[in-house]
């Protein structure tokens, strides 16, 4: 299968470590912590319906994933009767084989694009670079990155592992042919620096291409949600306009994609509606005021249908909110850019594996507290921290899990099938500790507990174990 270039998902405790020790990181995380979570909470107190919108959107992308194959069908059909064209990728090497002679047979030299996902798994960017083509981010977010050679830190805020001390800085290093003397202190003159910038890059630019947050099979159009209308100007100034979507986002009605759309925004951004939700079907036609006149949508496999019908086909309900990322300690902790891989958070912790196999992707399973947070704020109500765990007992099964921790679990198995002698020993082990431990009450430092012990101290147990006190309170039963 190929996937985004070199992949770091299997360096993910040495990217870990050094995001905990980057101070500007830290306080970029910071803010983060604080703005999503309580826009989300309170956009979702104002709607009494958000529960059963909720259970209504999973109801939806659960028949959809059951007749998946009709529904595609369907969209291609009146994709095809707007005028349009629809290509099948099987893997990320044919979605840029697509995209790339489609550019060759325009003859073009600069695409303008939306933020998309997909492109960053594909590595369309390297792709486009390599062929002669120039990709243009007019996401804000992705802009900043592209300017700094870095993939996105989260899937809604591409740039949210940045202070604006960082940005400034960066443009003032990139805008060389602006006024050096220029005000960039506040975000509304950052904005307008990159609006200056892009805005002639959307009037020249050969192609337009866009992602999709979903694809209706009722009438064949894409939907798009932005905050900025880069997306619209990318799409429809361009004489080309290519959508790149994975499989799963296909919705059957218009009515189901609206059902979406109002727990999408209230998840990601505590929004009640993007600033823009764009829906787009086919090329330019007789009488329209612009649009383009050639329309292309290219949908991408790249391992989805192989979830189907297994433990992880669940994941492909996610319409990549970011809520779960938003409220996940460990991504707080350490930014998406740990993850090394395009899919950050709880649900790159799933998703990854899946795309790239659990060999490169093991590590990020592993990377949650298992506070389930992650599904209680998820708008398609996806149980990440069970596909989690299915993903952690497929490394433990491949014998892909360290050494010393397999054998801390095999010494734990032959106890647990020995009740009394597991009693035995957990009263020893706890009664030891207790007294060593009597004077402090808690360890700084424990034999085989670094792990722990690093970061934080060990409390000293004290009374009974649980089972003891179990069994007391039952009156010995």
């Amino acid at each position: 299968m190929s996937v985004h270039a070199n992949p770091t998902s299997p360096h993910f405790k040495d990217n870990a470590h050094k995001a905990l020790g980057d101070p500007q990181l830290q306080q970029a995380m910071g803010k983060l912590r604080i703005g999503f979570t309580a826009a989300r909470a309170a956009s979702a107190a104002r709607l009494p319906e958000f529960e059963a919108l909720r259970d209504s959107a999973r109801d939806i992308k659960n028949h959809t994933l059951a007749n998946l194959d009709l529904y595609l069908e369907a969209y291609e059909k009146k994709v095809v009767e707007a005028g349009g064209h629809v290509h099948y990728a099987r893997d990320a090497a044919e979605a840029r084989k697509i995209i790339l002679d489609i550019c060759k047979e325009k003859g073009a030299k600069t695409v303008a694009k939306g933020k998309s996902m997909i492109s960053e798994e594909i590595a369309l960017n390297e792709a486009l670079d390599a062929a002669g083509v120039r990709p243009i981010e007019t996401d804000l977010g992705e802009y900043i990155i592209q300017l700094r050679g870095e993939i996105p830190s989260h899937i809604i805020g591409p740039a949210v592992h940045l202070t604006k001390d960082q940005i400034e800085a960066e443009f003032r290093k990139a805008h060389t042919h602006l006024d050096k003397d220029r005000n960039l202190e506040e975000p509304t003159s950052l904005l307008a620096e990159a609006r200056g910038v892009l805005r002639e890059k959307f009037l020249s630019a050969d192609i337009g291409l866009t992602g999709a947050n979903f694809l209706i099979a009722e009438t064949g159009s894409s939907v798009i949600v932005t905050n900025e209308g880069n997306g619209d100007l990318s799409q429809t100034l361009a004489k080309t306009h290519i959508v790149i979507a994975s499989l799963e986002k296909i919705v059957p009605t218009l009515e189901d994609a609206s059902q979406l759309l109002r727990v999408l925004a209230r998840s990601a951004t505590g929004q009640e509606l993007s600033v823009y939700t764009t829906f787009s079907t086919g090329p330019r036609r007789d009488g329209d005021p612009d649009g383009p006149q050639d329309y292309h949508v290219v949908l991408l496999d790249n391992g989805r249908t192989s979830m189907i019908g297994t433990e992880f086909q669940e994941m492909l309900r996610c319409i990549r909110c970011g809520a779960c990322m938003n409220h996940c300690p460990v991504y707080h902790a350490v930014g998406g850019h740990a993850y090394g891989w395009v899919y950050p958070g709880p649900m790159g912790a799933v998703l990854t594996p899946s795309l790239i196999g659990v060999e490169k992707g093991g590590l990020l399973p592993n990377a949650s507290t298992f506070c389930g947070r992650c599904e209680a704020v998820c708008p398609m109500r996806i149980p990440l921290p069970k596909m989690m765990r299915h993903w952690r007992e497929r490394e433990f099964e491949r014998h892909l899990t360290p050494s010393v921790q397999r054998a801390g679990l095999g010494a734990w198995a032959f106890f647990a099938r020995r009740p009394a002698l597991y009693r035995l020993a957990t009263r020893i082990g706890m009664g030891a500790l207790g007294f060593m431990g009597r004077n402090k009450g808690r360890f700084s430092k424990l034999p085989f507990a670094s792990g722990w012990t690093q970061m934080r101290d060990f409390p000293a147990p004290e009374g009974e174990t649980f089972q003891a006190q179990w069994k007391r309170e039952r009156g010995g039963r």
